[in-house]
This record gives structure tokens, C-alpha cells and sequence, in this order.
């Protein structure tokens, strides 16, 4: 017969559950990417530790709307959060491993770069698991009060996650190379059109009604956008591929600023 402790401890470890395979689900893409693995070896320590401490900001956040419980106290949430970061490093490092990545060959450094590189959209993952993975999930009081910072908050996290994803690709550089200032002025365009119209035209779950396209266009389009290109310097920057000129380095933002939009856009709908 189970105790009441354990009926207590039961939910959580669902939870750690979900968050598992959030994790793997959320990671999977970028363990499968060899310019992912060589970031690991060649980050200098310094960036590899402000990509850490900028990954548990981003989820400590996303705790409060989507942790493994109902709580809302601080408390609580940085648990949430250091939950999510253990299970993310431990499915990268497992994961990796198993594909023949890691091994007593790799150094500790390596080893550390390549799990940390990793972990980052695992553990997004993680957190988000509880939301979307959790039968009959229903919204939190975090969720309702987030406020116009929460959501410029969830929108700069969904930009991260989706600019992880193909930022550190050689194709990311390639399609800036071969663009005109003609096809990123037409690229910016589309990338506020598709954010706005995602957020406020299309009827999704979890959009909001803003009295006005152009009250909605001006408070958060253009702010979303601003944060994807904030986003999307900064993830170039962490992933070394601002060592050509200006021009190919604006180009390169630009270009990484549209994925980043659409995942500012589909933030509010995930989480």
C-alpha cells in the first residue's frame, strides 16, 4: 500500500518523466548535427559559459509558465529550473554517448563543450514538456498574468529556441552570401508580415486580442522582430560566425532573423 509520501512523490517524478522525453523530443534535431558537436571543441570557455548562464535565465523564465508544477513561488521555480537543466545534460550526454560522440577518448573538455552546446535546447525542452506533454494541461496563474513583459519574454524565448536550431548551420552563411540587399530588404518584410500575421490574423490557439492591427503591430511585432534580431546577434555571435566583414555579418542576422521571428510567433502557442 503506498503512503502518502508516496502519492506526494508520485506526480513529480511523472513529471521528471515528461520532462525527459521533452527534452529528447526539443533536442533531438541539433544532436543530429555535426556543426552542433565541433561547437563543443572549438567555444572558447568564456562564450560556453554565458551560452549556459543565458540557457538557465531562459528557462528559469519559461518555469513560471510551464514548470513541473502549479506553484509560483521562487522557490519552486528554481527547483523547476535546475530540474530541467540536470535532465537536459544528462539526455544530451546519454544520447551523445550512445551515438559514439563521447567515449574515454574525448577529452574533459571536449566532452563539457559538447554536452553544454547540447543541453540547451534540451532543457527548454524540458520545461516545456509539463505543457505539452501532459494530458488535459490547462493553464496556470503564471500564464495568466504574464503581462507585456512575459510576453516579450516568451517571444524572445521561442526566438532562441528556433535560431539554435539553424544557426549553427554552414547553409545559414551560404544563404547570406548569395543574397542582395534587394533579398534581404524583401526578407525583413516577410518576416514581419509572417510574425504578425501568426500572432494576430491566423486564429491559433493561445493569440491574443489586441484591439487593433496597428496598436498589435507597433507593441509587438516590431518588438518581437527587434528581440529576433537581438536574438539572432547574439546566437551568431556565440556560434563564431561574425568572423567575416560587416556586410556578410548583417546579411547572416537577417537571415536568421526570419527563423527567429516565426519562433517568436509560435512562442505563446507552445507554452
Amino acid at each position: 500500500m503506498a503512503t502518502r509520501a508516496d502519492k506526494a512523490e508520485e506526480p513529480y517524478l511523472t513529471a521528471l518523466a515528461r520532462a525527459a522525453a521533452g527534452a529528447l523530443i526539443f533536442g533531438f534535431p541539433l544532436l543530429m548535427t555535426m556543426e552542433m558537436w565541433e561547437l563543443g571543441f572549438h567555444m572558447g570557455r568564456l562564450r560556453l559559459a554565458l551560452f549556459v548562464v543565458v540557457t538557465a535565465a531562459v528557462v528559469f523564465g519559461l518555469a513560471r509558465f510551464a514548470g513541473f508544477r502549479n506553484e509560483t513561488s521562487l522557490a519552486d521555480d528554481a527547483l523547476d529550473t535546475l530540474a530541467a537543466l540536470l535532465v537536459g545534460f544528462v539526455v544530451s550526454a546519454l544520447l551523445l554517448w550512445v551515438f559514439g560522440l563521447l567515449g574515454p577518448q574525448t577529452g574533459l573538455r571536449e566532452a563539457v563543450g559538447m554536452i553544454a552546446v547540447q543541453a540547451a535546447p534540451a532543457s527548454m525542452g524540458a520545461v516545456l514538456a509539463n505543457k505539452q506533454l501532459q494530458e488535459g494541461a490547462v493553464r496556470t496563474p503564471a500564464e495568466d498574468r504574464a503581462g507585456y513583459a512575459g510576453e516579450l519574454f516568451l517571444m524572445t524565448a521561442g526566438a532562441l529556441f528556433l535560431a539554435f536550431n539553424v544557426a549553427p548551420t554552414e547553409e545559414m552563411i551560404l544563404i547570406g552570401f548569395k543574397m542582395s540587399p534587394w533579398h534581404a530588404a524583401a526578407l525583413i518584410l516577410l518576416s514581419l508580415t509572417t510574425l504578425h500575421a501568426l500572432v494576430f490574423t491566423v486564429g491559433f490557439a493561445g493569440q491574443h486580442g489586441h484591439e487593433g492591427h496597428l496598436r498589435a503591430f507597433l507593441h509587438f511585432t516590431l518588438a518581437g522582430y527587434g528581440l529576433a534580431l537581438l536574438v539572432s546577434v547574439y546566437v551568431l555571435w556565440t556560434f563564431g560566425r561574425f568572423e567575416s566583414g560587416l556586410s556578410e555579418a548583417v546579411r547572416a542576422v537577417v537571415v536568421l532573423g526570419f527563423p527567429s521571428a516565426v519562433g517568436a510567433a509560435i512562442a505563446r502557442l507552445v507554452v
